[in-house]
This record gives structure tokens, sequence and C-alpha cells, in this order.
């Protein structure tokens, strides 16, 4: 992204992948060429992103299965944070385990409380290949372990169990049938 320019401008909308496409359950292939298709790559995520109406991005929910995601998220004191990491590496998870309401572009209009660390931390690299540690609490730190597990091949509602799985893969299937939210 060049200073000064609003993320995703230039970017191309992509439909984001539902719940069930195979692409969300394998994962993500390291990103190997830095530059300008990988520039291109974050606009167009940062503009599908904005345009479904989310917080966070990863590639192979436009079909992209590269290591690669983005992110314009707050954290619980309302400080945005906006940015992207390519081949991101989990190098912290510490903190409580909360439960909270989680919710994914890939799984329109369906919520569920999710068991993640309220701090978190990951190295990895932006579109020009520059090195970036990048770590959050709270929102944000759930942010970034959501994302992290779409390029690990993991939709939130795999982490869920019992009732709270059932309810929330019912919802999917319900709002699949109805086309959406």
């Amino acid at each position: 992204m060049r200073r000064g320019s609003i993320p995703g401008s230039t970017g191309t909308v992509h439909p984001v992948r539902l719940l069930g496409d195979p692409v969300l359950h394998v994962p993500c292939g390291p990103a190997t060429e830095f530059g300008a298709p990988l520039l291109r790559l974050v606009e167009d995520l940062f503009a599908s992103m904005y345009a479904a109406g989310g917080v966070g991005l990863a590639a192979n929910q436009i079909g992209v299965p590269l290591r690669v995601f983005v992110y314009d998220c707050p954290d619980d004191e309302d400080v945005r944070h906006l940015g992207h990491l390519v081949n991101p590496r989990l190098v912290l998870l510490d903190g409580v385990e909360v439960t909270g309401a989680e919710g994914c572009l890939s799984v329109p209009g369906v919520e569920a409380g999710t068991r993640r660390y309220d701090e978190t931390a990951l190295e990895g690299f932006d579109a020009m290949g520059n090195a970036l540690t990048v770590s959050g609490t709270g929102f944000f730190a759930r942010c970034l372990q959501h994302e992290y597990d779409h390029l690990e091949g993991t939709v939130y509602t795999d982490r869920l169990r019992g009732l709270r799985r059932y309810r929330a893969l019912r919802g999917a299937r319900r709002a699949e049938r109805s086309g959406g939210v």
C-alpha cells in the first residue's frame, strides 16, 4: 500500500467463500513473491473485507490459498488496528482464555461463543517483504487468532464442540438455504 492511500480503494471485490468450500479447509501455502502481485492481493482483500462488512479476511476466503490476511479491527479500548500480514507465524498465545462471540464472513449471520487467548503476537512480513511483528489483546487478539486459523485451514466452527457447534452449523445451513444474510 502506498502511504496515505485508503486500503482497498484500488482493489477488486471478490466473493467470500462459504463454509464447506474445500479451500477453507486446507492449510495455505507460503507467499514466495513479494511486491506488486502481493500488493494487488492485499488491496483485493481489503476491498472484499470492507464490501462484506468484516474486520479481517484471509486470502483463502476469496479462493487464493496463500498465507496472507488483512485486518481493520478495534481492540477492547476501541483503538483501531489496520494492516496485513504475509506468511505469519504465531509466536505468542498468552493471558487467560476468554469465551466470546465470534463470527466469520465465511459463515454469514452466525455467531458462537469461541474460546481464544486474550493476548497474541504474530511475526511475518508485509507485501514488500519487510519483517513485521503484530500483537494484540482482547478483541484484536481474537481477530488475529481467527485469521491465522484460516491460513491453517481451520474455520472457527471447527473449534466449537457440543451444542454450540450443532447450533452454529445448523445456522450456517439455514443461512445457505436462504441465500445468506
